[in-house]
C-alpha cells in the first residue's frame, strides 16, 4: 500500500521502518521536518505538507502528542483533511481522551473517509518488530478494512468498541504502568538497607506478586539504572507519562469521579520533571525515586 505517516517521533519512525520492511511505500510528514530523518534513511519519502501526505496515500497513520496536535495536523489550512481524502483510511494512534477521537472520526466521516483509532501498548522495540498491542475503536467496515495493516504492526488486536473505546482502554492500561514505576522506586528505597545486588533484587521482585510484565521484560535495564549505569535512549519518558496521567485525570473528572493514586503519582512526577528528570525513561524512575528518598 501507499501509506502516509504523520508524526515521526520515536514511535512514528519505528512504525514507518516496520511498514517499509513489510513492503509498503511510505511517505512521512512531521511539523518538525528534522524528526523524519530516521524514516527517510530507511527509504520513506518526505511530504512537504500534511495535505500532500493525505492526497498521496491510500492509508494515513497518525501518532501525535496530544489533542492540540491532532487539531493542528488534521484541521490546519494545509492539514490532512484539506487534502484529497474521500474513500481513504485513517488510523489514529495517539493517546488522547475519547471525546477527541470521537470528534475526529465524525469529521473524517463527513469527508467520505474512514477512521480507526488504535492507540497501542508497547514502545519502540515492539513497534519495530510488529509486536504492539492495538486497542481499537471503530465500526465494522473500518475495522475490517484496517485489520490487515494492523496485523503487520500488532501481535494482538483488541477491538474495544466504537470510536473512543480504544482511547478509554489505552488510558486505563497506562494508569497502572505509570503508578508502578513510582511504587517500585519506593519499594526499592525500603529494600535499600539490605545491600542486595540490584539485578538480584529486581529479579526477585519480578518473580513475586510485586512484579509486573514490564518489570519481567526490562529487569536488566532497571537493575542497570539502580546500579548507576547507562540504560540507553529513552523509549517512554517521564514527561510522556505526566501527559498521560493528566489526560486520565481529566477524563475521570469529566465523568464525575477522581483517581487519587494517579493524582499522587502525577504530583511526584511533576516534582521529578521540575528537578530536571522529565526526559528519563521509565526504567530509570525507580533509581531516581531511591535517590530522592535519601535511603541509605
Amino acid at each position: 500500500m501507499k501509506i502516509g505517516i504523520a508524526g515521526t517521533g520515536r514511535m512514528g519512525n519505528a512504525v514507518a521502518q516496520r511498514l517499509i520492511e513489510c513492503g509498503h511505500t511510505v511517505m512521512v510528514w512531521n511539523r518538525t521536518p528534522e524528526k523524519t530523518k530516521a524514516s527517510r534513511e530507511a527509504g520513506a519519502r518526505l511530504a512537504a505538507t500534511a495535505a500532500e501526505l493525505a492526497t498521496a496515500s491510500e492509508a494515513v497513520i497518525t501518532l501525535l502528542t496530544n489533542a492540540a496536535a491532532i487539531d493542528s495536523v488534521y484541521r490546519a489550512p494545509l492539514g490532512l483533511l484539506s487534502g484529497e481524502v474521500k474513500g481513504k483510511l485513517f488510523i489514529e494512534m495517539s493517546t488522547v481522551r475519547p471525546d477527541t477521537e470521537r470528534a475526529l472520526a465524525a469529521a473524517i466521516g463527513k469527508q467520505g473517509a474512514q477512521m480507526v483509532e488504535c492507540p497501542v501498548g508497547g514502545t519502540v522495540g515492539p513497534a519495530r518488530e510488529g509486536k504492539l498491542i492495538g486497542l481499537v475503536g471503530a465500526d465494522d467496515a473500518a475495522f475490517e478494512r484496517a485489520k490487515p495493516l494492523l496485523e503487520q504492526m500488532c501481535r494482538r488486536i483488541e477491538r474495544c468498541g466504537p470510536a473512543g473505546a480504544g482511547a478509554t482502554m489505552k488510558l486505563a492500561v497506562n494508569l497502572p504502568l505509570a503508578v508502578f514505576w513510582e511504587a517500585f522506586g519506593e519499594a526499592m528505597a525500603l529494600a535499600r538497607p539490605l545491600g542486595l545486588d540490584p539485578l538480584r533484587l529486581v529479579e526477585l521482585f519480578a518473580d513475586t506478586s510485586g512484579g509486573t510484565n514490564v518489570l519481567k521484560n526490562r529487569a536488566a535495564l532497571v537493575a542497570k539504572a539502580l546500579a548507576g549505569e547507562d540504560t540507553g535512549p529513552a523509549t517512554f519518558d517521564l514527561d510522556s507519562m505526566r501527559k498521560d496521567l493528566r489526560t486520565m485525570l481529566e477524563e475521570a473528572r469529566s465523568r464525575g469521579f477522581e483517581l487519587p493514586v494517579a493524582a499522587s503519582t502525577l504530583s511526584a512526577f511533576d516534582a521529578a520533571s521540575a528537578a530536571g528528570q522529565g526526559a528519563i525513561d521509565g526504567v530509570r524512575i525507580p533509581a531516581y525515586v531511591v535517590k530522592r528518598s535519601g535511603a541509605r
